[in-house]
């Protein structure tokens, strides 16, 4: 009887393994990686973003039937380490695509990585335009505008300043200098009487704000162009407002808008200075409801935009692999090239010719708030107006 019973338990045993190996299989798995440890302000917003987007598509079905799993892994903010966990997640998890990836210099890393083994790739945030045009290929999209796109929007505004006088601030890698050349490049095309007489490049994260104000107050400029963000940004707001360095002069800055940049700044928050962000207190559209109504009910929290940021990604995935039907790379390149998806900021498109989606960002002014900075001010930049046409794109972009 002992023995009869031993095969019966193994019996039962091998049967309910082989259902939980046939029930993983039902699984789709996206690879995602990003600078948790590193970036957390950002971070951890985004995965509470990508987290409700993963329960939203799986309450609605999943996948074409299949659960929507996402397997996460932490690059520390190293492009080496990012690679590797890339290469972990493709062998050994056996996802569908990769996605994700803070930094600039990481987001290039693993784009490299996913056209080598032939993966397909989303970036979620990193901003060099080189992703989708110089260093550009077929398994890489991109979700969030990029530098060009915030730069164009920002020097709409800019161009109109009475300021001709101009000095730049930026972190010292692959995102701060691809910010500043487009920017230059755009702003001395609407206004070719711009001079730029000063440049300080403090490395990303180490920033010694002290030396950095007083190099460019002797250059004497009449505006400045900002790059830096996170801590980085505090200190250069702290010291910039202990030694004057903004008062009389104008400011154009990317991403300070944002909650997770701008929120830390709290009473010291300098008001007038032109950005881009995510002033989410004051958008009031159906789609930005229906996010913001779900975001608050799962967190008791706001979204920042890194929230938008992780749900679109995950929620422009699951629309490509539904509509490729298929883990395989060539169908889901051909999926997404030309799709349209909602999204919390109205329809998006990914691009044919560049694999850019045509998400926009928020343009407004800084200002405080019951001793809090906030965007005032503040319109919606469609990404579409601020894109140049495919004949530009082509001579930019290499040939697959």
């Amino acid at each position: 009887m002992r023995a009869r019973d031993y095969f019966v338990g193994a019996a039962f045993a091998l049967l309910a393994g082989g259902m939980a190996q046939s029930a993983l299989a039902q699984d789709i798995k996206i690879g995602e990686i990003n600078s948790y440890s590193l970036l957390p302000a950002f971070t951890e917003p985004y995965r509470k973003g990508w987290q409700l987007a993963v329960e939203e598509v799986n309450a609605a079905g999943g996948i074409n039937g299949k659960k929507l799993v996402v397997v996460s892994k932490d690059d520390g903010g190293k492009p080496a380490d990012a690679q590797t966990a890339a290469n972990e997640l493709v062998s050994s998890e056996g996802v569908a695509m990769l996605a994700g990836t803070f930094l600039s210099n990481i987001g290039l890393a693993v784009s490299d990585f996913a056209n080598q083994k032939k993966v397909f790739f989303l970036a979620a945030e990193p901003l060099t335009d080189a992703i989708t045009w110089s260093k550009g290929n077929k398994y890489t999209f991109r979700l969030r505008p990029s530098n060009y796109m915030q730069a164009a929007m920002l020097v709409e505004a800019a161009a109109k300043l009475p300021a001709k006088r101009w000095a730049t601030i930026a972190p010292n890698y692959e995102y701060g200098q691809s910010a500043v050349a487009v920017f230059k490049k755009l702003m001395s095309e609407k206004r070719p009487d711009i001079q730029w007489v000063d440049e300080q490049w403090p490395p990303q994260g180490k920033i010694d704000a002290g030396p950095v104000v007083q190099a460019v107050a002797a250059a004497n400029p009449e505006a400045i162009l900002n790059v830096t963000f996170g801590a980085d940004l505090v200190k250069l707001v702290r010291e910039g407002n202990t030694r004057g360095l903004f008062k009389g002069r104008e400011v154009v800055s990317f991403l300070t808008g944002e909650p997770e940049y701008l929120d830390p700044l709290k009473d010291e928050t300098p008001e007038g200075w032109i950005v881009t962000g995510y002033p989410w207190y004051s958008i009031k559209t159906p789609e930005h409801d229906a996010f913001l109504k779900a975001y608050q009910a799962k967190y008791n929290d706001y979204p920042r935009l890194g929230s938008i940021v992780g749900y679109q990604t995950i929620k422009s995935a699951a629309a490509i692999l539904a509509k490729a039907g298929s883990s395989d790379p060539e169908k889901l390149i051909a999926a997404a090239e030309g799709l349209s998806v909602p999204s919390p900021f109205g329809e998006i498109t990914f691009r044919k010719i560049d694999h850019q989606s045509t998400l926009g960002a928020y343009v407004g002014k800084t200002a405080l708030k019951d001793g809090k900075g906030v965007m005032v001010d503040s319109s919606y930049k469609k990404g579409s107006d601020y894109l140049p046409g495919d004949a530009e794109v082509e001579k930019m972009r290499p040939k697959d």
